[in-house]
């Protein structure tokens, strides 16, 4: 019992110093080589857990994902630069009108986070756009931060079948599915996160309008662009299309024909590896057309390509960091009395996983974390109890990533962090909309999901 309640410890204080803003690079392998000390004593080989364990995990989430981090980076880098997200967006918001100020910033973030862009830019490109829309209609600024967040920490990073974003991408190496596993399910889950988020959300412009609360008294200094300036809707969306084109085809029809046998020599398979090269091939397809249709606008190739590749390091070695700090805690002994406690919940592979990685996401506060450390640890053994009842890898793995958005974004969450300091807002200023659409929202219809799916 002592092991667990330091272990507990151990993840309450590594929350409460990500929440006071110290790097998780840093904290993530100190406080992981403190837990071995207090639950294991002397006898934990700090040195050897460190570079053996913890350094282990954290090469291998670099080895499987770093080229979705860069590639990604550099397609969100060129939307940037060439404005074609702020066109997407400028395009979305025109034809919506400042009455629909909240859900033109809502489907602005939907279609960018869906089309590859990082959540983190899209809360750049959108704040600009919200607060000039939110001015314009009178709406609380406090408002704007849930706003994005519905829009782009929600259920296109989980939910909608195909999305390139890495929460719908790390359990297709675990189940040997791809991006568009389960679509059904994702579509539903979708419809439900954005049917009740723009209910949340409509209710408290309504609450704010009846209190005579307005935009409130804030030095914002954005100016409207003029369209004239922006490239057109039909170019701007173009590598969007290209992402979801390409990835659909050969993860669905491509990979369908070809014979991975070849595989055997590198200890994989083709079904475990084939999704995430789909979506490797489909970000560095849009990104090759965008420089090459674009090459002469681009007036310093380099420095953009620089830029996009150096944006990706942050978030890829963060997240990195507390897969590290995972390898370590699955290590210990005192895991598996938690991980006997997760499967004694319940016998039903899809509730047990549902649990398992809406705890560890909100305890390591990463959505893309968590859901790594939790299928590393437990994968296999779902992948077997499911095999037995006969449900499909397909909703595993989309059980598994509806999953990884719920406790993900509590208060110490980067992206959540990072929104509120875009916005120039506090935690007690707009957290609780951000609570709502991006915890309570996404929690529950995950529970509405699993309890249907296991009922059928």
């Amino acid at each position: 019992m002592m092991s667990i309640l330091w272990l507990v410890l151990s993840l309450v204080f590594i929350m409460f110093l990500a929440y006071k803003g110290y790097s998780t690079i840093i904290t993530a392998p100190i406080i992981a080589l403190i837990t071995i000390v207090l639950t294991t004593g002397v006898s934990g080989h700090l040195m050897a857990n460190y570079t053996e364990v913890y350094m282990a995990g954290f090469a291998g989430f670099i080895k499987n994902y770093f080229p979705l981090f860069m590639t990604g980076a550099l397609f969100a880098k060129l939307m940037e630069e060439l404005k074609y997200a702020e066109s997407i967006s400028n395009f979305i918001t025109r034809k919506l009108g400042e009455n629909n100020a909240v859900l033109a910033v809502v489907l602005s973030g939907a279609l960018l986070t869906y089309g590859g862009v990082s959540l983190f830019v899209v809360a750049f490109i959108l704040y600009p756009i919200a607060s000039m829309l939110f001015k314009e209609a009178d709406i609380p600024k406090r408002l704007i931060p849930g706003t994005i967040a519905l829009g782009a920490f929600t259920f296109t990073m989980t939910a909608l079948p195909g999305s390139p974003e890495i929460q719908n991408v790390i359990p297709m190496k675990y189940y040997g599915t791809d991006t568009f596993a389960a679509p059904l399910i994702g579509l539903c889950a979708a419809a439900i996160i954005l049917v009740l988020g723009m209910s949340w959300l409509k209710y408290r412009v309504k609450s704010a309008a009846k209190m005579k609360e307005g935009y409130g008294n804030h030095h914002d200094n954005f100016t409207k662009n003029h369209t004239k300036e922006l490239p057109g809707i039909i170019r701007s969306i173009i590598p969007v299309l290209i992402i979801f084109a390409t990835n659909f085809f050969f993860s669905k029809v491509y990979y369908k024909y070809v014979d991975g046998s070849y595989l055997k020599a590198y200890n994989t398979t083709l079904s475990s590896v084939s999704g995430t090269w789909s979506v490797i091939i489909a970000i560095v397809t849009a990104d090759l057309f965008m420089i090459i249709t674009n090459f002469k606008k681009l007036n310093n190739i380099k420095a953009v390509l620089d830029k996009g590749v150096t944006n990706s390091f942050r978030p890829l070695i963060n997240s990195s960091a507390i897969i590290g700090y995972g390898s370590i805690i699955k290590a210990l002994p005192a895991f598996a009395s938690i991980q006997s406690f997760i499967f004694n919940i319940s016998s039903n592979p899809i509730i047990s996983e549902a649990l398992s990685v809406n705890l560890i996401c909100g305890l390591t506060a990463s959505a893309s974390g968590g859901l790594e450390i939790s299928l590393n640890a437990l994968a296999a053994t779902y992948l077997k109890m499911s095999q037995s009842l006969n449900i499909s890898p397909e909703v595993m793995h989309r059980i598994a990533s509806l999953s990884s958005g719920g406790l993900d974004t509590l208060p110490h969450n980067g992206a959540v962090i990072t929104t509120l300091a875009i916005c120039g807002l506090t935690h007690k200023e707009s957290y609780k909309d951000i609570f709502v659409t991006s915890v309570v929202i996404p929690i529950f219809t995950t529970a509405v999901i699993v309890a249907a799916v296991a009922l059928i």
